[in-house]
């Protein structure tokens, strides 16, 4: 295992879902008082790594059909604009 490119992918998520809506509605489940935290923390949990498995499937599929400099690319641009949507938006 890398470790270089495993504290990597750990800053990269973990610094996108700060303040991303699966946050939100964690903290909302959790903040119910009759709902056992360690439940909420264990499905909340389990979501992430089974959206992570298919990111993972998905994206080591797709990378053999096509190149990873031009998925690259095609993310750098999707991320564009999604910003430009959403400075348009507000």
């Amino acid at each position: 295992m890398d470790p270089k490119l495993l504290a990597t992918v750990f800053v990269t998520v973990f610094l996108a879902e700060l303040g991303d809506k699966t946050q939100l509605a964690t903290m909302l489940y959790a903040a119910k008082g009759d709902n056992p935290k360690l439940t909420v923390f264990a499905g909340a949990a389990a979501a992430l790594v089974a959206a992570t498995a298919i990111g993972v499937a998905v994206g080591a599929g797709v990378s053999r059909l096509v190149d990873p400099a031009v998925l690259t690319r095609i993310a750098g641009v999707g991320f564009i604009a999604v910003g430009a949507w959403t400075l348009w938006r507000g």
